[in-house]
């Protein structure tokens, strides 16, 4: 399927920024961030869900230089604390196999622990999706439990789904059926979509084929 000429170029992306205190500190949420200013910037402690801090801030500034890559990010002074990404899937996974510049994946999302009560998942992604230009893209995510913070939550596999689902849900993300094995390999894995309000037709149609490999099966 061609895709439109409209699709090969990517939208601006507008930064956004918004300050909350919490616990009598001053917290900056903002973005998408440039590489240059991730690497100024510190990495707290606490960020260790995917890999070490160090690692992950060099993940994130090889995200943010990509042209569809977006990082949201909430610090304390020069300290990141939480972070949200979003860039087009891994080309091992499946949502990759029909590449498409308007599908994007929302890949990470994690505050440290000691900032999980001010409510910055739910403030990065609005943040996130402030800007317009989210409005010309499919977002998705996948969420996995072996992938949450079960033990440090002390929250079980289904009181953690709920609160994915109402983080992902306060971003316009919804639920959405689909045959992938790894997803339908435990019944609180899901998949949560959202589709921008320019979003056409034809990207929505390649990520249903994305979605459903197995239609004949059924």
């Amino acid at each position: 399927m061609p895709l439109h000429r409209e699709h090969t170029a990517y939208p601006p992306k507008t930064y956004q920024r918004e300050t909350i205190v919490f616990q009598s500190t001053e917290l900056i949420v903002e973005g998408p961030v440039p590489p240059d200013q991730l690497e100024r910037l510190k990495f707290h402690e606490g960020l260790v869900a995917f890999r070490p801090p160090a690692e992950q801030k060099k993940a994130l500034v090889g995200i943010a230089e990509l042209p569809e890559g977006r990082i949201i990010i909430a610090r304390a002074n020069d300290t990141v604390v939480g972070y949200v990404t979003f860039h087009h899937p891994d080309p091992l996974e499946r949502w990759a196999d029909i590449p498409h510049p308007r599908i994007i994946e929302l890949g990470a999302i994690e505050v440290a622990p000691p900032y999980r009560g001010a409510g910055l998942g739910k403030k990065m992604l609005a943040i996130a999706f402030r800007d317009p230009a989210m409005e010309e893209f499919l977002v998705f995510t996948t969420e996995y439990y072996w992938h949450w913070d079960l033990e440090g939550t002390k929250l079980s596999v289904w009181e953690y789904r709920k609160l994915m689902e109402r983080m992902m849900g306060s971003a316009g993300l919804v639920w959405m059926a689909t045959d992938d094995p790894e997803i339908s390999a435990h019944p609180a894995n899901c998949l949560m979509v959202r589709i921008g309000r320019h979003v056409d037709q034809e990207t929505i149609e390649v990520f249903d084929r994305l979605r459903f490999r197995h239609r004949y099966m059924y």
